[in-house]
């Protein structure tokens, strides 16, 4: 089992930029596929990002590509989230969480994550 804890969320203006992180700890293997969800509240909690192999395979929503960006640190097993251009509709609680199997073809849904973390708070104010 691999233990996320997420960090960096805060409130910005639109137009601002957040960078977030998550820490993983546990085991890890270079075989997982890992990613970035959003809840707002009322509604239910979508993919933003996810990430395969040290980047060599990446996936965005339609909603975040051009502005966010997705990278990990091996070295400090760590996984990152860049918002860039952040807008209202950002606002949610953002999680990380890790597939213990390869993602190379399309961003695994919320159902095939196995671990999470607890979450930080992004807000976006107009």
């Amino acid at each position: 089992q691999v233990q996320l804890v997420e960090s960096g969320g805060g409130s910005v203006q639109a137009g601002g930029s957040l960078r977030l992180s998550c820490a993983a700890s546990g085991y890890t293997s270079s075989t997982y596929c890992m990613g970035w969800f959003r809840q707002a509240p009322g509604k239910e909690r979508e993919g933003v990002a996810a990430l395969y192999a040290g980047g060599t395979c990446t996936f965005y929503a339609d909603s975040v590509k051009g502005r966010f960006t997705i990278s990990e640190d091996n070295a400090k097993n760590t996984l990152y989230l860049q918002m860039n251009s952040l807008k209202p509709e950002d606002t949610a609680i953002y999680y990380c969480a890790a597939d213990h199997t390869p993602c190379l073809i399309t961003m695994p849904t919320v159902y095939e994550y196995d671990d999470w973390g607890q979450g930080t708070q992004v807000t976006v104010s107009s």
